[in-house]
This record gives structure tokens, C-alpha cells and sequence, in this order.
């Protein structure tokens, strides 16, 4: 049997956590989730996940785009796949998500089935 891919979930929120993790709880991922950016890339670090969702605006030094800048610049996480998540959707917010390297952005609220649809996809673009 192949291996699960690893699924990071990025957000501050309890509430959108737990939804994310609800939708996703039949797919074949294995789920992680963080809190906050430096937790994020802690994780990052540690399980190696294959795709992150990702919130923008979390507390800290650090912002979504942050984190999506620091991995993608990075030679070993470059390859991880990143779907934002923003409650900010106008075009200059999904233009600085597309240049900090975002493979999908997301306006909250969004369809739980739709998020799912863009990560099966992303998680085979390039393979």
C-alpha cells in the first residue's frame, strides 16, 4: 500500500482547522495542522509535508506570503505545494500570493469541495 502524502493546515482559527480537517478527513492524506508561521515551518521541518494550506494573516512577525516566500525559495521545500487561503481577494492580493510562489489562492469563504478539487489537482500537476 503507498505511502499517505503529508497535509499541513496553516491557520489561527480552531474553526477553519477543523473544517479543513473534516473535509479532508477521508482523503488519502495524513493530516498535520500549525497555528502560526513559525510553527508552520517547524512542522515544514519535521514531517515534510507534500502540500500546505496555508491562511495568510496570522499573528506574528510572519504572514502566510512570508512563509510561502521562505519555502519556495528554499531548494529542499521549493517542490511542496501551496494552496493560500485569504479573506483578502482583490487581484494585487492574489498577485503577491502568485509571485511569493503560491500554487492556489482562495478567497474566504470558499467551498470545502472546491479546496479539495484544487488540491487533488495541484498534488499531480508536475509528477
Amino acid at each position: 500500500m503507498a505511502e499517505k502524502q503529508k497535509l499541513l493546515i496553516v491557520d489561527d482559527h480552531d474553526t477553519l482547522r477543523e473544517l479543513l480537517k473534516m473535509t479532508l478527513e477521508f482523503s488519502d492524506f495524513e493530516l498535520f495542522e500549525a497555528t502560526d508561521a513559525n510553527e508552520a515551518l517547524s512542522m515544514v521541518a519535521e514531517i515534510e509535508p507534500d502540500v500546505i494550506i496555508l491562511d495568510i494573516m496570522m499573528p506574528g512577525e510572519m504572514d502566510g506570503v512570508d512563509v510561502c516566500r521562505r519555502l519556495k525559495a528554499n531548494p529542499k521545500t521549493a517542490h511542496i505545494k501551496i494552496i493560500l487561503l485569504s479573506a483578502k481577494g482583490q487581484a494585487e492580493d492574489i498577485r503577491v500570493g502568485g509571485e511569493a510562489g503560491a500554487d492556489a489562492y482562495f478567497v474566504k469563504p470558499f467551498s470545502p469541495m472546491s479546496l479539495l478539487e484544487s488540491i487533488k489537482v495541484e498534488r499531480y500537476r508536475d509528477s
